[in-house]
């Protein structure tokens, strides 16, 4: 009965894909939401996911989930996630670790499009690699007048475009420090009144 479920469970998520994952550098890759959806969906009360921290500290977390079915288990997922690796781990490194897991172990339940990451982790390890990225942030930083502020979005514009075209989530994720940064310049007094940006 539960091998049945489980059949019928895969079977929906492979069919609901359409509109459903990330393209991230010319790969589909499901997002953990959407996997935990259709396995609950199909499911229900016989679904039980448990995590466990294996490891906590103020450099790293690590998570393990675990699935089981009508009370048997089925599959685990470990996750490790960095505080360092970017501002929301700085105070969600453990949550983003659990999702993670979490998504993991629902891939090698067999509820994956081939792919056993997922979008988010894709994205975080594509973030963390562009280091270009990370050093328009940080001269973003040290900014002092509009000037330096349009020249900085021209020379990065291409870049943003690129990013937001080839990793939807890792963008949103920069527009997060971008705007965070742009306040913290703003606050210092710094004027960066212009009608470009870089959602435009």
């Amino acid at each position: 009965m539960a091998a049945d479920k489980l059949v019928k469970t895969i079977n929906d998520f492979k069919n609901s894909l359409n509109g459903q994952t990330i393209s991230i550098h010319g790969k589909d890759y499901a997002t953990v939401a959407h996997r935990l959806a259709i396995a609950r969906r199909n499911l229900g009360a016989d679904l039980d996911i448990t995590t466990k921290i294996i490891h906590l500290d103020n450099d790293k977390a690590v998570v393990q989930a675990d699935i089981f079915l009508e009370g048997k288990h089925l599959s685990s997922g470990l996750a490790e996630e960095l505080r360092s690796a970017s501002r929301i781990n700085q105070t969600s490194a453990l949550e983003n670790a659990e999702t993670s897991a979490v998504g993991r172990a629902l891939a090698f339940l067999g509820i994956t499009n081939d792919q056993i990451a997922s979008a988010e982790e894709v994205s975080l390890a594509v973030e963390q690699q562009d280091k270009q990225l990370q050093k328009a942030l940080q001269e973003l930083e040290v900014i002092s007048h509009l000037g330096a502020y349009r020249a900085w979005l021209t020379t990065y514009k291409s870049s943003f475009e690129k990013l937001k075209t080839n990793n939807p989530i890792s963008y949103g994720k920069f527009i997060e420090k971008f705007t965070a940064i742009k306040n913290q310049l703003t606050k210092k007094g710094v004027n960066l009144s212009d009608n470009n940006n870089t959602k435009n």
